[in-house]
């Protein structure tokens, strides 16, 4: 069997909504179905332990639509802490420049730039930053010859 494509799966501690929120204004996204799937959602008996109370509102689940990919996206129960540690960063490739510019702005916002926005020696824009809600994120943009 091949697999279909691959999804990042971004957990959060809590600011999940926040997130959302933030990459819809700044990335253009769009959720799945219009539909965030909360862990107080979760049907009695539905394979999940019950649902503290304050998990209720979290995000259990939410499939967001960026250009033509998509992550996921979730809260950690409350008793947990989502993970800051990681070697994986979410790659956006662009074919506008402007579009890529304003996008990255629009990201960084709250966030830290790591690598502004730059040429490169592989004919291409590229810059780096951690977003305000700690996911990592490259912005590559192929420069027309």
């Amino acid at each position: 069997m091949a697999i279909k494509q691959i999804t990042p799966y971004l957990f959060f501690s809590g600011t999940a909504d926040k997130a959302i929120k933030h990459y819809e204004k700044a990335l253009g996204a769009k959720i799945e179905g219009g539909a965030v799937m909360r862990f107080g959602d979760v049907p009695p008996g539905g394979g999940m332990p019950p649902c503290p109370a304050a998990d209720k509102d979290r995000v259990m689940h939410a499939l967001l639509h960026i250009g033509g990919g998509q992550v996921m996206i979730s809260d950690v129960p409350s008793d947990k802490k989502a993970s800051t540690v990681s070697n994986v960063e979410v790659v956006l490739d662009f074919d506008d420049v402007a579009e890529t510019t304003a996008k990255f702005d629009a990201l960084a916002a709250g966030g830290e730039i790591t690598s502004p926005l730059q040429d490169t020696f592989w004919g291409a824009k590229f810059g780096t930053l951690t977003d305000a809600y700690g996911i990592r994120w490259m912005f590559n943009c192929t420069l027309k010859k």
